[in-house]
């Protein structure tokens, strides 16, 4: 006999659990604490079985008879409804695994300590802003390139240069997917020419050695503070990158030696790197170090305990009256040196991009390690700040290398 709404609700606790049945295998579980759960008899491959089809009233009577003769077709058609269910749990389950937020938060993982932390927050936030809000739920496999491209056009409205950013990101996020056996292919190749194109600016600079004169003179009259005038000397003798010169603590240098030895953990490369000092720069150093020396950094910043911001030489250059869009950057002295030291002092373009902590490989195809070319290296980095000097204080033929 079928059950009603009314017999349900009245259905009170016993001390012991007992059921009220319905049709064909359908019937509820009153328990002690009151509760009335839905379960559905079966038998299939001759044994018997129950599945769960949920709580009353959450589950009314009419849904749980549906769920029943959806459950009655599966067994009719050889398939058990148990079986099934934990298959589609788990293919929900491995889904979310795979969802293209779990596997590019899983790479970004992998990136931390390879990638400057500034760089991976700024990747990481562009993901959280404007792809995962999209395609963050979607299996990696199972996204298109058209829909993919659908999310880029959103960011290319606003600004093609961080589109275009995006789409590199995404492209290490299929590639890392298809490495651990998640998506079959990058999908991203596939959107080649499909953004506006955009050409990668380089960091503003200065090259011409008639302007690079009036600069180093600008930056040697400059009057913030000592660490920040003495960051200013040394960038273009170093022609480092400015995390990699701003974040310099005193246990990397050697004066007696006039060699500084960076860690691989603060380049970008993330391999060790020898910069030989010409004596101008130990010079500096030595002046630096009776002020700065008692502590880690070379350049500390407000917080005694810490070093200058990021920004802090970009802002001198602008107090100076250079445009960091149109004239010079903290970055734009290593283009400074990489022009000078090729066209106008013609050293081996090897020894210079070794010196840019650039990758370097020799007639075998094997990377160079740190101290390779190192006195010839030494011997360029002398001469770039003697040429340096020259600038800086004369008024003699500045195209001449001599």
């Amino acid at each position: 006999m079928s059950l009603t709404d009314v017999e349900i609700k009245q259905a009170k606790p016993r001390e012991k659990l007992y059921k009220i049945f319905d049709e064909r295998g359908l019937y509820i579980e009153v328990s002690p604490t009151g509760g009335k759960w839905w379960r559905f008899k079966y038998r299939i491959d001759g044994k018997e079985k129950r599945l769960s089809l949920g709580v009353y009233p959450d589950v009314s009577l009419s849904k749980a008879r549906e769920k029943r003769d959806a459950a009655r077709k599966l067994v009719a058609d050889g398939v058990d409804p148990s079986v099934q269910r934990k298959a589609q749990k788990q293919a929900k389950a491995d889904a979310n695994a795979n969802s293209f937020e779990v596997v590019t938060r899983e790479f970004l993982q992998k990136r931390k300590g390879v990638w400057e932390a500034s760089h991976h927050h700024k990747v990481l936030r562009r993901f959280e802003k404007d792809v995962f809000p999209w395609v963050g739920k979607r299996p990696i496999a199972d996204i298109t390139a058209f829909e993919l491209l659908k999310v880029l056009q959103r960011i290319e409205r606003r600004v093609v240069e961080t589109a275009h950013r995006a789409k590199q990101n995404c492209g290490q996020v299929f590639r890392y997917a298809v490495a651990t056996g998640r998506a079959e292919r990058d999908i991203t190749v596939d959107l080649k020419d499909a953004l506006t194109p955009w050409k990668e600016e380089h960091f503003a600079s200065i090259t011409d050695p008639e302007e690079i004169g009036p600069l180093l003179r600008d930056m040697y009259a400059y009057r913030g503070t000592f660490e920040v005038q003495c960051c200013l000397r040394i960038a273009p003798h170093v022609f480092l990158r400015p995390v990699e010169l701003r974040l310099a603590e005193w246990k990397e240098f050697d004066l007696d030696d006039a060699r500084w030895d960076i860690p691989p953990e603060r380049m970008k490369m993330k391999k060790p790197h020898v910069v030989p000092l010409s004596g101008q720069v130990v010079e500096i150093l030595r002046e630096l170090q009776a002020v700065t020396g008692d502590g880690v950094f070379l350049f500390r910043g407000r917080n005694p305990h810490g070093a200058i911001s990021n920004n802090t030489v970009n802002k001198a250059l602008r107090s100076m009256g250079y445009s960091t869009q149109d004239d010079i950057t903290g970055h734009g002295f290593r283009a400074m040196a990489r022009t000078v030291l090729d066209e106008r002092l013609g050293y081996r373009i090897d020894w210079i991009e070794h010196q840019l902590a650039h990758k370097v490989r020799d007639a075998n195809g094997r990377a160079y390690n740190r101290t390779a070319h190192l006195e010839g290296r030494r011997e360029m980095m002398q001469a770039w700040s003697d040429y340096l000097d020259k600038l800086r204080v004369s008024a003699e033929d500045v195209n001449s290398a001599d």
